[in-house]
């Protein structure tokens, strides 16, 4: 059977988290439609692409596990999906070793911290939000070895 293509995959993503908003009250689509702009601006494939709108499917219960399992999908998407769905009361250093772990994951990571991370997405945000996500975006990076720059850091 044929997987589903990026159009349909999009679709299936708007869909799933179309009541959703972010936490300075935009539409959550706004937020998948910049990681997978971002997955494709690093070169990423379209497997990344297609991970990139699921990419917090699971977590944010917009899709199920059974969905996931079920759809027509290339394995790795599903790997980096469920790489990237971090479980409740999950430490930090169990996630990003599995998206360290999970071919193509640390892409798509990549981008959601840099959208995530966005000075203007932050500023709507009030002080005590925007301090607790700074902080844990950059302990999210430096777990997974990314610099300034947002490449992995380089050993030595």
């Amino acid at each position: 059977m044929p997987y589903l293509t990026l159009t349909e995959i999009e679709a299936i993503a708007r869909e799933a988290h179309a009541a959703q908003r972010d936490k300075a009250g935009r539409p959550y689509t706004e937020h998948l439609q910049a990681v997978a702009d971002g997955v494709r601006a690093r070169g990423g494939s379209d497997e990344q692409i297609a991970a990139a709108w699921l990419h917090d499917a699971v977590e944010d219960h917009a899709l199920t596990r059974d969905w996931l399992d079920a759809a027509e999908l290339p394995g790795s998407v599903k790997d980096m999906v469920l790489a990237l769905t971090k479980h409740e009361d999950e430490p930090l250093a169990d996630y990003t070793r599995r998206v360290l772990a999970t071919p193509g994951a640390l892409l798509v990571k990549e981008a959601d911290l840099a959208h995530n991370a966005d000075p203007v997405r932050l500023a709507v945000l009030d002080e005590a939000t925007r301090d607790r996500l700074t902080g844990k975006y950059a302990t999210v990076r430096r777990l997974l070895g990314l610099t300034g720059t947002g490449t992995p850091a380089t050993d030595g």
